[in-house]
């Protein structure tokens, strides 16, 4: 199962004539590249499943919500597939996205964690300085993503020292990794494996995420 080029012409296409009158008019184009997007998704979904548990399956729809935003175009020139891990064991969900001109990506972990699960982390990752390393340091984990990507505090978090060990890592508040492909790898025999790949590397990541969120700092199952 591959990603067939006319996906990635379609949203260039919808990216030159963004509006309802063009959607209107390749309705039917649209409807096909949803079915191979959809198609390509349940194929990965059955791999996983092979060495993980997903217990549901959340599709990008084509509108956007411009409501409050400056760009007003009324759909998305992507469309992104995301896998949302079974039970509250299993934390961090994979997620894979195509778009042409080489922002296509796979990856995952946590965009928005709650106040309590960010706390948690934070904490642990004072605590222990060593088994995150290790993690982030494998050469699975490197060669694949580089390092650990997301969002950061422009200060030191409130009741945290500035001093403390893994203060880079503290002041984090999204923890994800990305692999990037070009529009040809996107629509090459090998993409499907290409991704499932990445979600292998970020596993240990997420492994270790799920101890530290289902157990309190002394190391005690909470749930």
């Amino acid at each position: 199962m591959q990603i067939e080029q006319q996906v990635l012409d379609f949203f260039l296409a919808l990216r030159e004539n963004n509006s309802k009158q063009w959607m209107d008019a390749n309705r039917s184009w649209y409807l096909e590249v949803k079915e191979n997007v959809k198609s390509f998704s349940q194929a990965l979904e059955q791999k996983i499943n092979e060495v993980d548990v997903i217990e549901r399956v959340k599709i990008s729809r084509i509108n956007r919500d411009i409501r409050f935003s400056p760009n007003k175009n009324p759909y998305k020139d992507f469309m992104w597939c995301h896998y949302i891990r079974f039970g509250r064991e299993r934390r961090g969900g994979f997620i894979f996205c195509i778009e042409p001109g080489g922002l296509s990506f796979s990856g995952g972990g946590f965009y928005s964690p709650n106040k309590e699960d960010l706390l948690r982390i934070r904490k642990e990752f004072t605590i222990d300085t060593k088994t995150i390393h290790t993690v982030l340091g494998n050469s699975d984990f490197k060669n694949v993503f580089g390092s650990l990507k997301g969002e950061r505090v422009k200060t030191v978090p409130r009741g945290f020292d500035k001093d403390v060990d893994n203060i880079e890592l503290v002041r984090m508040k999204q923890f994800y990794a990305s692999r990037n492909y070009t529009d040809d790898e996107v629509v090459r025999a090998d993409f499907l494996d290409r991704i499932y790949e990445s979600y292998t590397a970020i596993r240990p990541f997420f492994d270790y995420m799920s101890e530290v969120l289902t157990t309190n700092l002394n190391g005690e199952r909470i749930i």
